[in-house]
């Protein structure tokens, strides 16, 4: 942008108008004295005599570019360089069948549970642009759904062919842990974390939650645990032998004990999503707690430009002068 640094010198430009309506009053001075007009006439109509009708206006314009060169007219040329420390995300989320309980409610309508955490998960990952994220999904056993990325409009494009599993059913929260933790491994970032969403009990895999907790926390990685579900039971479609789909009550239970175990090792956080609002709620209390750390650094740099306004000036001083003592001559 360009600013003045010395402004005060643009009132002068106020005199100018002032000149003008003065020098107009006066008129010019008779340069040669004639009897009669009408001898002059030729004379007046010449391409000369036209032309030196403005150039009493050279000293004019020359002083308010001198007034402007006055002004210190300058360029600034600022440049604001962020410098983002992102986390490494890893987000581990329950596919099991279980996922697909309707007790969860979009806009007054029933919503299967997988469906509100998309939604969900989606937003947390748009409100983090400076971070790496990665997604692990998990039923029976694990499996990478996005590595650590940066490429968000890739991560969410994975996120949403994510379905609930149609076979090998289960929950390997243990398995979930250790796969998301394995991708931190190498992470140089100065805080990991997982955030590890289920409505289940770990019922099968190799590893425990706790363990994996534990290793886990010997690599610097803190996990955040949300439970989501209704305690006691739930609406879950199932298939009949006919291929319909019915709607039974299901018991549904997660193991709150193990997943606060699992947060308290790590020194991450423990909460439980019992519908749609507490489940965004948590991801927002997650989203304030990690925050990116980012350093900005000005720099700025001052052109002046009171030259382009001075040199013209002087070359139309100059030429006038030139041109009163040539041209445009007058006579005594």
């Amino acid at each position: 942008m360009i600013h003045f640094l010395q402004p005060e010198w643009l009132w002068l430009l106020a005199l100018l108008p002032l000149i003008l309506l003065w020098r107009g009053r006066k008129g010019h001075v008779a340069a040669i004295e004639y009897s009669h007009v009408g001898l002059a006439q030729t004379v007046a109509h010449s391409v000369r005599s036209r032309a030196g009708r403005w150039f009493w206006m050279l000293p004019i314009v020359a002083g308010a570019l001198m007034i402007l060169g006055l002004a210190r007219p300058q360029w600034a040329h600022g440049r604001t360089q962020v410098t983002a420390n992102g986390i490494d995300i890893m987000l581990d989320l329950d596919v099991s069948g279980s996922m697909q309980a309707l007790d969860f409610k979009e806009g007054g309508q029933p919503v299967n549970r997988i469906e509100v955490v998309k939604s969900v998960v989606s937003k947390f990952i748009d409100e983090r642009p400076d971070d790496r994220i990665g997604i692990v999904a998990f039923a029976g056993a694990p499996y990478l759904v996005s590595p650590l990325t940066l490429d968000h409009d890739w991560l969410q494009q994975n996120l949403g062919r994510v379905t609930v599993a149609s076979v090998d059913d289960g929950t390997a929260i243990g398995s979930a842990i250790a796969a998301s933790v394995n991708r931190l491994r190498d992470s140089q970032a100065k805080s990991k974390i997982v955030i590890l969403l289920t409505d289940g009990m770990n019922n099968t895999g190799k590893i425990s939650p706790l363990a994996a907790a534990e290793a886990a926390k010997a690599l610097g990685v803190k996990i955040y645990t949300v439970a989501v579900g209704v305690r006691g039971e739930a609406p879950i479609p199932v298939k009949d032998e006919f291929g319909n789909t019915q709607l039974v009550m299901a018991k549904v239970d997660v193991d709150e004990k193990a997943l606060q175990a699992v947060s308290a090792a790590t020194g991450g956080a423990f909460y439980r999503a019992t519908d749609t609002d507490s489940l965004k709620n948590i991801y927002e209390q997650i989203n304030r707690l990690e925050k990116t750390a980012q350093v900005a650094q000005h720099f700025e740099h001052q052109q002046e430009l009171y030259s382009w306004a001075l040199f013209p000036a002087i070359a139309l001083l100059g030429l006038g002068f030139g041109l009163e003592n040539t041209r445009f001559r007058r006579l005594p």
